[in-house]
This record gives structure tokens, C-alpha cells and sequence, in this order.
């Protein structure tokens, strides 16, 4: 890269540590537990507005994995979810005033709990909705991946988005509280992917799937990114660049390919299409807090209005990480 161009996004890195120092004060600590994290610990972070429903699975899922403290952010619920998170002793919680579009959809807010409380952890940013799965994630925990990481010299692991859905309309079946979402999700798009490399931060940039298929198929250029970077050994100074998609400095977006081959990666399965979909996509495009003033909620809820089933005859059920690397949309790299 050109000496400008480096001084451009050393700027821009800067700016943005400027933007979350700035936004650090819409946010009130209702429960800050962080004293209790351990310097080993493997920490989570994310930013919700009315999970209830979700919360507890998602909680289960991750403690499962090896997450040792969560640092939430509850941006307006009012349906218990930040109630629940209150009462759960291994959870930070924040509440936060202001547009989650005018706090860089919540990444400034992120940034700087980042800053605060991450330095030196490896440390995962989610959605509510996403799951990580990691080569022989089955049998080995989250602790033994982050080890075989940090021994084979990488900093960050990237995933693919996997949308993941039922086979007929959303509403047909009911999401419980608690239960495993991809019980009702159990269906994906086995190809249908485009990959292409940023020429700005050098990540590679994915679309595709059934939100390209049914809800962009006449704009496939604006599908949304399926491309991200959850779980990263953090250090004071990184900053997300475009929600988790890519990173600053640049050289943290390098974790596809390396000498002698293809790097390991994971993917996250996205439980978005489940039977409040339709409803919580109408909510949206009412509240224009997400990108590009709502215009991937309003692609939703318009799709929405004519197609209730994701599925198709190509349409793959979801078995396990090993059939997704067939696939080739994960890899082991070399961890054997």
C-alpha cells in the first residue's frame, strides 16, 4: 500500500476511536461485573434491542463454548430482555441512549467497551441471532481454538454468514423460548455465493444465499455482506471499520489465505429467518435505525409480502461443520 493510503486509514482508524470516545456517554452501566473477568478469559460482546426470546439459548450456547464474560448492550428493550441479562452473573450490561444508526449501528458503543475492558482478550462480536461453529467445534472448546490461533501465529478468525431456515412459511412453526433455533432452521443455500476481494482493506467480500436469491435477486450488487471477522485477540487501538466485516489496522482482514495454503475459518449461523421475522422486519423499516436508511428491512418486508418460504428444491439441510468445509464454505486450514 502507498505511503497516502496508509496515512488514510491510519486517519480513518484514528477517527473512529474519536467517534466512540465521543458516544462513550449514551451509555449508563447497569450491571458492570467486569472486575470479575479473569485475564484468560474469553469474552463476548454484543449490541441488542428486544431478544428476550432469544436470550436464554443463545447464553447457553456460548457458555457451552467457553465464553467466560458477556458485555451487552441493551439499546431500548422494553420486553425483559434487559431484566434477564441483569440476573445472570457472568453478564455486563449497558443500557444506551441514542439511535443505534447515529452510533454507527452500535459499533461505537462496541468500540469502546473494547478499549475499556477487551485489551489482551480474545474476544467475540455477535449478533443475538449469530452462532459460531469452528472446524471440530463438536469436541473441542472455544479455548482450544484460540490456543491453536495464538500458537500458529493469527490474530482473528473470519466466518461466513450461513443463513439458515425452515422448510415452509416462517409463521408455520413457533419459536420457544430456549429452544435451539436450527431445530426450526435446519435449511441453507449450498452455493449461490460471490466472493471479491476489497481493494481498500484487502477482506474478502461475500454475498449471497437466500437474501440475495429472494429478497435482491434484481440488485444482487446491494444483497447484504455475509462476510465477517467475529472473534479477534484484541488489542487497544483495533476498531471495526463496517459492523464486524472488516477491520483497522488492514492486516487483520488477512485470514483467508496464507503460505502453504488455505487458512482456517468458521462460519456463523445466522438464525434470523425464524416466525417473528415477518413482524420484527415491519418494526424496522419503521424505526430506520439500520443501513443505508433501512433499505435491506424495507427489501424484507416487501419480499416478505409475497414469499413466506425461504426454501427451494435446492436447498441443503444442515448436518454438521464437516459438511459445510465439503462444501467449501469453511476450512480447517491446517489444524488437525
Amino acid at each position: 500500500m502507498s505511503v497516502p493510503g496508509a496515512l488514510r486509514l491510519r486517519w480513518r482508524r484514528a477517527r473512529l476511536h474519536l467517534r466512540a470516545w465521543a458516544k462513550r456517554q449514551a451509555l449508563r452501566a447497569v450491571a458492570d461485573r467486569t472486575a470479575a473477568i479473569a485475564p484468560d478469559d474469553i469474552l463476548l460482546m454484543s449490541v441488542l434491542r428486544n431478544e428476550r426470546v432469544r436470550l436464554p439459548y443463545f447464553l447457553q450456547y456460548y457458555r457451552a463454548l467457553g465464553v467466560g464474560h458477556f458485555l451487552m448492550v441493551d439499546n431500548g428493550s422494553d420486553d425483559g430482555s434487559g431484566e434477564f441479562l441483569l440476573a445472570q452473573p457472568d453478564v455486563s450490561l449497558w443500557r444506551a441512549a441514542g439511535g443505534y444508526r447515529e452510533a454507527r449501528f452500535g459499533m461505537d458503543w462496541i468500540t469502546h467497551l473494547q478499549n475499556r475492558h477487551a485489551d489482551g482478550h480474545w474476544t467475540l462480536t455477535v449478533d443475538l441471532d449469530e452462532f459460531l461453529i469452528y472446524p471440530f467445534c463438536e469436541t473441542r472448546p472455544l479455548r482450544a481454538l484460540t490456543d491453536w490461533l495464538e500458537g500458529a501465529g493469527l490474530r482473528a478468525l473470519s466466518a461466513m454468514i450461513l443463513d439458515l431456515y425452515p422448510r415452509g412459511a416462517l409463521e408455520a412453526q413457533a419459536y420457544a423460548e430456549g429452544q435451539d433455533p436450527f431445530a426450526i432452521a435446519g435449511w441453507f443455500d449450498a452455493a449461490n455465493y460471490s466472493v471479491r476481494r476489497s481493494a481498500d482493506l484487502g477482506n474478502l467480500w461475500i454475498q449471497g444465499g437466500p437474501r440475495a436469491r429472494l429478497f435482491f435477486a434484481d440488485m444482487p450488487e446491494r444483497a447484504p455482506a455475509l462476510n465477517k471477522v467475529p472473534l479477534v485477540k484484541w488489542r487497544r487501538g483495533y476498531v471495526y471499520a463496517s459492523s464486524t466485516h472488516m477491520l483497522l489496522p488492514r492486516g487483520l482482514n488477512q485470514t483467508y489465505e496464507r503460505a502453504g495454503g488455505e487458512q482456517i475459518s468458521g462460519c456463523l449461523l445466522h438464525a434470523k429467518f425464524l416466525d417473528g421475522f415477518p413482524a420484527r422486519a415491519a418494526e424496522e423499516v419503521r424505526r430506520r435505525q439500520h443501513y443505508a436508511d433501512g433499505h435491506e428491512y424495507r427489501a424484507y418486508a416487501q419480499g416478505m409480502q409475497a414469499q413466506r418460504d425461504l426454501w427451494c428444491r435446492w436447498s441443503e439441510r444442515y448436518v454438521n461443520w464437516r459438511q459445510l468445509e465439503m462444501l467449501g464454505l469453511m476450512s480447517k486450514g491446517n489444524w488437525a
